[in-house]
């Protein structure tokens, strides 16, 4: 199967807006609409081939900025790398040179329009957190619990799974429900691990455990709600796909204490399973926020932990 190379770049006005671009007939995936960019040549680098490809189709002049995210993507019939620049500036008169259709777009309605699925982990890069916390077993005292999570969210994180194991039901209920009025407080969205009936009390997302995935046939939740996923192998990304979760988390990318009979993916086995699927994926196992560049560069939405993202707890989880 062929291997191709793309670059693409990120383009906003002065609004806001975010330039996309529709994929003209006769082409793979013709209709859909994806950010402007194109193929490398030969000996190439990512970043000429981008600024060429930007002044070919569009008539523009620019500066690169930042490497957004790197999605590796399988299609039938061939394996793509979609390397996605943030553009810093540029110059000139936009207009669609091959004959494609252009839109300026906000950014919250991006999910609206249909895309190749290379494209939508970019999305997600550019809307979504790049952390996600997943809270440790509460201990004996829950102001202790409640003020770390407050910690957390005073420093950005956005995006929490409330989980325990070992709490008794009542315990859980209004510790979590506390945990939920300070996520909002903070506009962090929250989803309970395991938990649907919960969940769905406390107005809140769904995390699904793997046991959970693999046992149902449809989403759990409404739409509108979000539902996640943990998963393991392609069987369980494929399901997490099909019910429409809305991102997964797949690990354990590096070996963990917590799970040391876990044969860890690597980055190498994060990218092959991740290019089977267009969901938005965290890494987890052995992250910190170190890893979040490198995620990104294998096409993960960022990391999932606990203890790296937890105030005062160790650096890895």
């Amino acid at each position: 199967m062929r291997a191709i190379d793309v670059v693409a770049g990120v383009i906003t006005d002065a609004r806001g807006r975010i330039l996309l671009a529709r994929r003209t007939e006769g082409r793979d995936l013709a209709g859909l609409w994806e950010f402007p960019g194109g193929k490398c040549e030969p000996d190439e680098s990512p970043e000429a081939a981008l600024a060429r490809e930007l002044h070919e189709e569009l008539g523009i002049e620019v500066e690169l900025g930042a490497p957004l995210i790197t999605v590796p993507q399988q299609y039938p019939h061939k394996r793509l790398r979609l390397d996605v620049r943030r553009i810093a500036s540029w110059h000139g008169s936009i207009k669609g040179h091959e004959g494609q259709a252009l839109a300026w777009v906000p950014p919250h309605k991006l999910a609206s329009y249909a895309m190749p699925p290379a494209d939508i982990p970019v999305v997600a890069a550019l809307l979504q957190p790049d952390r996600y916390l997943v809270t440790p077993e509460p201990g004996a005292d829950d102001a202790a619990w409640l003020g770390a999570l407050e910690r957390a969210l005073a420093i950005g994180i956005r995006r929490v799974q409330l989980r325990a194991r070992t709490l008794d039901p009542p315990r859980w209920r209004a510790l979590a429900g506390e945990a939920v009025r300070r996520c909002r407080k903070h506009d962090a969205e929250v989803l309970l691990n395991g938990d649907a009936v919960l969940a769905a009390e406390l107005g809140i997302g769904l995390h699904l455990r793997a046991l959970q995935l693999r046992a149902i046939d449809r989403r759990p939740m409404p739409a509108g709600v979000a539902v996640a996923a943990s998963c393991h192998d392609i069987d369980e990304l494929r399901q997490a796909e099909l019910l429409g979760c809305d991102f997964a988390v797949l690990g354990p990318v590096n070996a963990t204490a917590s799970h040391p009979g876990a044969p860890p993916l690597g980055w190498s086995g994060f990218a092959t399973l991740r290019e089977q699927v267009s969901l938005p994926i965290y890494a987890i196992g052995g992250m910190t926020q170190a890893d979040i560049a490198i995620g990104r560069a294998h096409g993960a939405q960022g990391i999932a932990a606990i203890r790296s993202i937890w105030p005062g707890a160790a650096t890895r989880c």
